[in-house]
């Protein structure tokens, strides 16, 4: 059986984490920054955990060998 592709756009958005977890970086932090409060917009430059539902998904589907 040949190997699975990798999604490459999944790859560019997701990473995983030793402990197995999918980790991505958050939404709207690009532009029209004038009208977000410091506040979103500090909590918006960390990084963000799939939920574990969704999780087996990616890493099956997506990155099959991440």
């Amino acid at each position: 059986m040949p190997k699975m592709k990798t999604k490459k756009a999944a790859a560019k958005r997701f990473s995983l984490t030793a402990s197995g977890k999918v980790k991505y970086k958050k939404m709207n932090l690009r532009h029209i920054l004038t009208k977000k409060s410091s506040k979103r917009k500090r909590n918006l430059r960390k990084s963000g955990y799939v939920n574990p539902a969704a999780t087996g998904q990616i890493k099956k589907k997506l990155l099959p060998y991440g």
